[in-house]
Parts: structure tokens; sequence; C-alpha cells
């Protein structure tokens, strides 16, 4: 949400474009850094329970956003950033135990059938190796995209004077994107899931080239975007998948270990992004995403087929 409103809630609060980009790094860090350590302390807990829990929290927390929001008092700034950061531990600990339990439609009463103590989690990059290259991945990967997207509606306004219709034009696209990627992923992580990565990251740097060659024209936008999104959602569900081949037996804390690196990303990124913003300009941060995007492809291109759990 607030990637898609950077511009005016600036205007509204009175803070920088950069500085509103911390309402992505605020709820980006507390994702990350907390995600491990609520896994491993909530291990006993019900997985329904904790999930309704979960969502309960970021309802909650959405809604104080938006209204304070909408008051446009400067003041409210610290209030979105704190109310951020509480909603960043919710999402976390969401993404983390959600995806184990996207097989299960309905949901029932589920006990967890492979947390493990926060000293189990924090080893297992150390012993594991394929789970420690995947994990660089995601940060160079998580670090280049979001480094670029956070900042896209400032991007666009100052290369190409959008409008407000047709940024949210932009992002739609962007989010129909990522859909058909979810969709070819689906099909193609099974084939090859390291040829998935590594197409899906190419294409994102080629989208990004887009945006930076012919984004000053609208149908050089609306291809970049379509392009970025669909890579997008290739090289997300890569990841997911490549973290549970690397350990497929303790996937819910190697994905509390994805998600501390997934989100401690999402706030790097925001906030190295807004700092090349404010004091080089909004078109470095497409830079730096195809920098670190490309850093992401050549280290899968470089590590082999090796997938499985080191012994």
């Amino acid at each position: 949400m607030p990637i898609g409103l950077l511009t005016p809630l600036s205007a509204s609060l009175g803070v920088s474009v950069g500085s509103v980009g911390l309402m992505v790094t605020a709820q980006g860090l507390a994702a990350g850094l907390g995600v491990p350590f609520i896994v491993a302390w909530t291990r006993r807990v019900n997985r329904r329970r904790l999930l309704t829990t979960l969502l309960a929290v970021l309802a909650v927390g959405n809604l104080i956003t938006s209204i304070t929001s909408i008051t446009s008092i400067a003041a409210n700034y610290p209030l979105i950033l704190g109310t951020r950061l509480i909603m960043g531990f919710a999402s976390g600990v969401f993404w983390a135990i959600g995806v184990s339990m996207a097989m299960i439609p309905s949901l029932p009463s589920l006990p967890s059938a492979n947390a493990v103590s926060v000293r189990e989690v924090f080893e297992l990059p150390v012993r594991n190796v394929p789970l420690r290259l995947v994990l660089v991945m995601v940060v160079f990967f998580v670090l280049g995209h979001f480094g670029a997207y956070t900042f896209v509606r400032p991007y666009l306004e100052d290369s190409t004077s959008a409008t407000v219709g047709f940024i949210t034009v932009v992002l739609i696209v962007f989010g129909t994107g990522g859909a058909i990627g979810n969709f070819i992923g689906g099909q193609t992580v099974n084939k090859s899931l390291r040829g998935s990565f590594i197409v899906g990251g190419l294409i994102m740097i080629a989208a990004l080239v887009m945006l930076l060659t012919i984004g000053t024209y609208d149908f050089g936008v609306i291809a970049a975007m379509i392009l970025w999104g669909l890579a997008f959602g290739v090289v997300q569900l890569s990841q997911i998948n490549m973290t549970l081949s690397a350990a497929p037996e303790t996937f819910e804390a190697a994905m509390s270990l994805n998600t501390m690196a997934y989100n401690t990303c999402i706030a790097l990124g925001a906030l190295i992004g807004g700092l090349f913003a404010d004091h080089v300009g909004v078109t470095s941060v497409v830079w730096f995403g195809i920098v670190l995007v490309a850093l992401a492809v050549i280290l899968r291109a470089s590590t082999g087929r090796r997938t499985t759990p080191a012994i």
C-alpha cells in the first residue's frame, strides 16, 4: 500500500519521499528480525489459532494506518511508523507459517508439525549449505526488487509526469503480471527450479532496463511493468521452492529464516532506495535494482544444480 501512495503521503504528512519509504522499512525490519524468535516461541501453539490472531493484528493495523493517513496531520507520522512496526511482527510470522499451511484449504485445527527452537533455527544455515546459498540469493533479489519497486511512483512522476490514474493502471498491470508469473512459475519450477529463477531474474533485469530506456512513453512503461510483475511472480515462487528443496524436513524453520532475510531486505531496500532517491535521484533506484538482481542471477547460475540439504 505505501508503495503506491508515497507521493501523496509525503505531501500530507510533511516529510520527504525517502522518509515515507520508512513505512516499508519499519514493517520489513520487524517482520524480518522478529520472525525466527516468534515462530520458535509459539511452536506449541495451534497454527489455526495463531493465524487467526495474526490476521486480526494486521486488520487493526491497516485500519489505524488508513485513518491516520486520511487525517493528514504531520504528528501522525510516528504513529504510522509504530503501527507498521507492530504489523511487521504479525506479517512476518504469518508469512513463515502460512506458506507451509497453504495446502490445507479449510485450515482445520492444526498443531505445529516441525517447528524447532530458536537455537536450532539459527543453526540451520550453518550446517545446510544449499539453504545458506538460497538465503544469500533472497537477500540480493529482494534488495534489488524492493529498492526499485518501492519508489516506482516517484520515478514515473519524475520521468513521465504520470497522472494518478495512469499510475493506478501501472500498478494493476504489475499485479496482473505477478499473477501470470505465479501461474507460469507453478508450471516451470517442477521442470527446472534453477532455470525458473535464472530466467525470471533475467526478465526482471530486462524490464528495469526497458523502464530506463523506453519508460518515457506510456506503452514502454506498461510493457516494462507487466514484464517486471511476471518476472517477480516466477522468481518469488522459485525462491520459496528453493527453500523447501533445501530443507524439506524443517521447512517451517527454514521459512522463518527466509522470511527474516526477505523482510529485512524489504526494509533495507526501501531505506537504501530512499537515500538514493533523496540524494541522487529516483532514477538511481532503478540502477540499484538492476545490479542487485543481477548478483542474485549470477549466484544462482554459478552454484550448480545442488538443492538437497548437506549432511
